[in-house]
């Protein structure tokens, strides 16, 4: 795992990995966890630098409790670029550890939690909607870091 961790995989890829190669099925945060116990500290994601078009157009500073991701540029000019915001509720849903909501690229909404043992939970307001896949991992990625930040 300490390689996994030192080649920059982030803790979806050592959950994905850990399930494929050694059959372990751990949750997010248990796998979280067990990065926190071993002492290991994922790489963090490279800072966007000075002057970058991002930093130019960036909002005021989100508040401890909200984040919002920028989209990376996208490799095909063609592409849509994909927007996915996370913010972190003051007080956690009842049952919950943590829970806060999103908003996809498209536009739609959504809840989301951690749950007392761990399991992410996404609820929607509109049966059936399923969020693109990149949004999925922006998502994954924003609340990450999100959750990191704020000691989580």
């Amino acid at each position: 795992m300490a390689d996994w961790v030192s080649q920059g995989l982030k803790l979806s890829e050592i959950q994905n990995r850990l399930a494929s190669e050694l059959g372990l099925r751990l949750t997010y945060m248990e796998v979280r966890m067990l990065v926190d116990d071993l002492k290991l500290v994922p790489k963090d994601v490279e800072p966007v630098k000075p002057g970058s078009p991002l930093t130019a157009v960036a909002p005021a500073p989100a508040p401890p409790w909200q984040a919002v991701q920028e989209p990376p540029e996208p490799e095909d000019p063609g592409a849509p670029a994909s927007r996915v915001s996370v913010s972190v509720d003051h007080l956690a849903r009842p049952g919950a550890v943590v829970s806060g909501k999103v908003t996809f690229s498209d536009g739609n909404r959504a809840e989301w939690y951690f749950d007392q043992t761990g399991q992410l939970k996404v609820l929607s307001s509109q049966p059936g909607y399923r969020p693109p896949p990149a949004d999925l991992q922006e998502f994954q990625t924003v609340l990450e870091s999100e959750l990191s930040r704020m000691g989580f």
